[in-house]
């Protein structure tokens, strides 16, 4: 199973300055993806322009947003030459993880209702496939850049439902957890593999989950102090994630163990803090 980083581009307090030292560091020890969480009404850096300026500093780590909420992209021919670009740029690294979002003044500032969400993101993943397949579109041709991967990033997506899991076999590459138990990531990962089968699709799908950590003597602190805000909007159910936040090696280790043995192909592990010090915790906690 690959280990994979957040880069903590939703960390309040984060400096630009940080971010590229977290994706340089990052890099140099050893994960395999800098990954990013995201909402739109947040202090927070957007995930696209994040991970293109740690495209810049870095130059083998993958660079995963994890997930992307799409439908706030209603110009998906923009999101599919968004994505392509940052693809291009960084040498094929790029791999788009896109969700639906679920957070209701998300979507009330940028205009857009929850309804038929679903619908939305279903026809605006159709339309990124045939941008980037080079469909033409007017008396220039298609919409550029041409991708580095053939038919455009790889494509990993969100969601817990029968319905999640269909859309991944339809249109996408892989699935991705976007928090929960080990347990919780098998049982849903046994539902993509039959949906994946009953597509017709060869092979297996890329399955991806993500885990919240932090290190250090304030672990305990620095994880609550950022997730109880962050999750804020669920009430009582903020403090059950942050109260699941790996804050100790053996966490950290025990985690990595249950979710290689539930299945995961890439586990990511989500910053609370943004302090440099992080990285090296736990790579010294996986070693």
């Amino acid at each position: 199973m690959d280990i994979g980083i957040g880069l903590p581009n939703t960390v309040p307090g984060t400096e630009p300055a940080r971010l590229l030292d977290w994706a340089r560091q990052a890099e140099g020890a050893g994960f395999s993806t800098l990954g990013t969480i995201g909402r739109l009404v947040y202090q927070g850096y957007e995930e696209l322009i994040a991970l293109s300026a740690a495209a810049a500093v870095t130059s083998r780590i993958r660079l995963t947003t994890s997930v992307l909420l799409a439908p706030l992209h209603t110009n998906a021919a923009l999101l599919a030459k968004q994505a392509a670009s940052l693809e291009r740029i960084s040498g094929g690294r790029f791999v788009l993880g896109a969700g639906l979002g679920g957070r209701d003044d998300d979507f009330a500032a940028s205009g857009l209702s929850t309804k038929g969400r679903g619908r939305r993101f279903e026809e605006q993943l159709k339309e990124m496939k045939r941008v980037w397949a080079g469909e033409e579109r007017g008396f220039a041709g298609g919409i550029g850049p041409r991708t580095v991967r053939e038919g455009g990033p790889e494509l990993i997506l969100g969601g817990g439902t029968e319905a999640s899991f269909r859309r991944v076999a339809e249109l996408g590459d892989g699935w991705i957890m976007g928090g929960g138990s080990p347990d919780m990531f098998a049982q849903a990962a046994a539902g993509v593999d039959t949906a994946w089968r009953d597509a017709g699709r060869s092979g297996t799908p890329r399955k991806l989950s993500l885990a919240y950590f932090g290190l250090g003597p304030n672990a305990r602190a620095q994880a609550d102090g950022y997730l109880l805000d962050y999750y804020g909007f669920l009430g009582d159910v903020a403090g059950q994630i942050a109260g699941s936040a790996a804050v100790t090696p053996d966490m950290v280790k025990s985690y990595v163990a249950a979710f290689e043995a539930s299945g995961c192909d890439e586990l990511i592990f989500v910053p609370t803090g943004s302090g440099l010090e992080q990285i090296e915790l736990l790579a010294e906690a996986i070693a």
